[in-house]
C-alpha cells in the first residue's frame, strides 16, 4: 500500500508539472525509474527566478541557469522546451540508477558488469560534478585506468593490453575476480614563485598489485582519467568543426609556444575517422559514443554500439558470467541518457563585476592562458535540439589537444593524441566545483589540489602561462584564482 501510495502522490504532482512525463513514467517499461523521474522534475525545477543575468556572465548563452547550490550541475537548460524537458527527467533517472547483477525481476536494469568501476553514472559524476581521486586505502570509483600496449587496432586508436583490456576493473560481481588493485604513491616536488613563497606539487605514480589474470604485458601504459563534470557538453558538440579546426595551429605560426592540434577518433556508427571532441584526449567524437563507451567500460552494460563484453581471452569467469539482455541497455534508454548529457545546464557566473575578479580576468588574458582555453565561442545548429543552436557561450577551450610537458604525461598515445597531449578541458563551473562536490582536485587525474597547483603542473605549451603566473605578486595570483572562482 505504501508503495503505490507513494507512486500516487508522486504521479499527481508530476502531472501538474508534466502530464506526459507522469504517462510516460507509469507505463511499461519505464515503471521502475517513474519515482525518480518524477522526483527528479520536482528537485530539478529550481532555477534563477528571473533574476537578470549579464551577458558575459551567461557562460551557456540562454540554456544558462542561476544556481549556486550543491544541484548546480544538475538542472536543465533553461530554455529546453516541454517535450525535451521530460526527455531530460527520464535520462536524469536512468543516470543515477543502480545497475544490478543480471538476472533481476527488471529486465530494464540488471546487467552489471562483469567488470566494472561503478554500479552508476553518477557513481562516478556524484551530482552530475567532477570526480577525484580515491582517499588511501580506497577504491578507485571516478578515476578510472586506461590500458594500453604499443600499436594501434584496427581503427588506429589503442591497442588493449591483451589480459586486462582497454580499462582496468577494481570490482567484479559475484563468481567474477576483479582484475586487481590499482596502487597509487604521491611524492612531493618543492617549488617556489619568483617572490619568494614556496609551493609543493603533488607527483602521482601508478602501479597494479594482486592481480587477478596473471602479469600485465611488459610493455603495458597506464592512463589515469578522473569523470569530469558534465555541463554544456551539448553546446560543445554544437560548436562547428571548422571553428574548431581553424584554431589549430600545429606549426606554431603566430610564434605563441601554442600548437593546438585536433584529434582524429573513430566514429563506431558513421564507420569512420572523425574530429575527437570528448574526453581528456578528445578521444571521442560525440556524446553518444561518449556515453555508450562509459556504459560499457565503467559498468559492463552493452548497448547496440558496443554490443560485445569487455571480457578479455583469459578472462574465463567474466566470459561465462549471465548477461542482462543483448544488449543490456535498449536504445530508448541510452537515448534518454543522451538527450539529459546533452542539456544539463551551464551556471552563470558569479561576481563578474566585482574589482578583484575584473583583475583576474586581465591577468588570466596577459598571462595567455586564453590562447587554449579560449573564452569564447559560438555554436552552429544541432540536429537534435534547436535550443542549443547560435548560442554565444564562454566554455573556456579550444577542444583541441595540446603538449603539456613531461610533467603531465602519461605516455599513452590515443588515435593521434601523444602521451603528452591532453585536450583543453572547459573551465566553465569550476568555480562551483568545491560546493557541489566538495573537493578542489583538478587535473586529468585529481593529482592538483586546487587552482594554483593546476596552473603551476602546466608545461609544454603551457609553460609561459605557467612561468607568468608563478612570476606574479601574490596579490595577482589570488586575483587570477578568484577569477576561475567565479566561472
Amino acid at each position: 500500500m505504501k508503495g503505490h501510495m507513494f507512486y500516487a502522490v508522486v504521479s499527481f504532482f508530476g502531472a501538474r508539472r508534466s502530464p506526459r512525463l507522469s504517462a510516460l513514467a507509469l507505463s511499461s517499461p519505464f515503471a521502475p525509474f517513474a519515482p525518480f523521474a518524477l522526483v527528479a522534475s520536482l528537485a530539478a525545477c529550481g532555477g534563477d527566478g528571473g533574476a537578470v543575468v549579464a551577458d558575459e556572465a551567461l557562460l551557456g548563452g540562454a540554456t544558462s541557469i542561476v544556481d549556486t547550490t550543491r544541484d548546480a550541475f544538475s538542472r536543465p537548460a533553461k530554455n529546453l522546451s516541454d517535450e525535451h524537458r521530460d526527455r531530460f527527467f527520464l535520462g536524469n533517472a536512468i543516470f543515477n540508477r543502480n545497475w544490478v547483477t543480471a538476472p533481476a525481476s527488471s529486465d530494464n536494469i540488471d546487467g552489471l558488469g562483469p567488470r566494472f568501476n561503478a554500479i552508476s553514472c553518477s557513481g562516478c559524476h556524484f551530482k552530475d560534478g567532477r570526480g577525484a581521486p580515491p582517499a588511501e586505502g580506497e577504491r578507485p570509483v571516478a578515476l578510472l585506468f586506461r590500458l594500453s600496449i604499443p600499436g594501434q587496432d584496427a581503427h588506429g586508436g589503442p591497442l588493449a593490453e591483451p589480459s586486462y583490456g582497454g580499462q582496468f576493473a577494481p570490482a567484479a560481481i559475484a563468481g567474477v575476480p576483479a582484475d586487481g588493485k590499482m596502487v597509487i604513491r604521491y611524492t612531493e616536488e618543492e617549488g617556489r614563485y619568483e617572490s619568494g613563497e614556496s609551493f609543493s606539487l603533488r607527483k602521482p605514480a601508478y602501479s597494479v598489485a594482486e592481480l587477478a589474470y596473471g602479469p600485465t604485458h611488459a610493455q603495458m601504459m597506464i592512463s589515469p582519467r578522473v569523470a569530469p563534470h558534465m555541463i554544456g557538453m551539448g553546446l560543445l558538440e554544437a560548436i562547428p568543426e571548422a571553428d574548431i579546426l581553424a584554431r589549430a595551429d600545429a606549426s606554431d605560426r603566430d610564434g605563441d609556444g601554442v600548437r593546438g592540434r585536433p584529434n582524429y577518433v573513430w566514429d563506431a556508427k558513421a564507420g569512420a575517422r572523425v574530429l575527437g571532441r570528448f574526453g581528456w584526449k578528445a578521444n571521442q567524437p560525440n556524446i553518444e559514443q561518449q556515453s555508450a563507451g562509459a556504459f560499457l567500460g565503467d559498468m559492463g552494460i552493452t548497448s547496440s554500439l558496443f554490443p560485445e563484453q569487455n571480457c578479455t581471452s583469459a578472462q574465463l569467469d567474466c566470459k561465462a558470467a549471465p548477461k542482462g539482455g543483448a544488449p543490456e541497455i535498449d536504445d530508448n534508454l541510452l537515448s534518454a541518457v543522451v538527450s539529459y548529457s546533452r542539456t544539463l545546464a551551464v551556471p552563470a557566473r558569479r561576481d563578474v563585476a566585482a574589482p578583484a575578479v575584473r583583475r583576474g580576468a586581465e591577468f588570466f588574458a596577459s598571462a595567455g592562458c586564453g590562447s587554449c582555453h579560449v573564452p569564447q565561442q559560438k555554436t552552429g545548429v544541432h540536429p537534435l535540439f534547436p535550443e542549443l543552436s547560435h548560442q554565444t557561450i564562454r566554455p573556456y577551450t579550444d577542444l583541441l589537444v595540446h603538449d603539456m610537458g613531461e610533467g603531465l604525461a602519461d605516455h599513452r598515445p590515443d588515435f593521434e593524441a601523444g602521451g603528452r597531449d591532453w585536450r583543453t578541458p572547459p573551465l566553465w563551473g569550476i568555480g562551483l566545483v568545491a560546493t557541489v562536490n566538495r573537493h578542489t582536485s583538478f587535473l586529468h587525474d585529481g593529482r592538483a589540489r586546487g587552482f594554483a597547483e593546476a596552473i603551476l603542473w602546466h608545461g609544454g605549451e603551457g609553460e609561459r602561462s605557467k612561468e607568468s603566473f608563478r612570476r606574479m605578486p601574490k596579490a595577482d595570483r589570488d586575483a587570477l584564482i578568484t577569477f576561475l572562482e567565479s566561472l
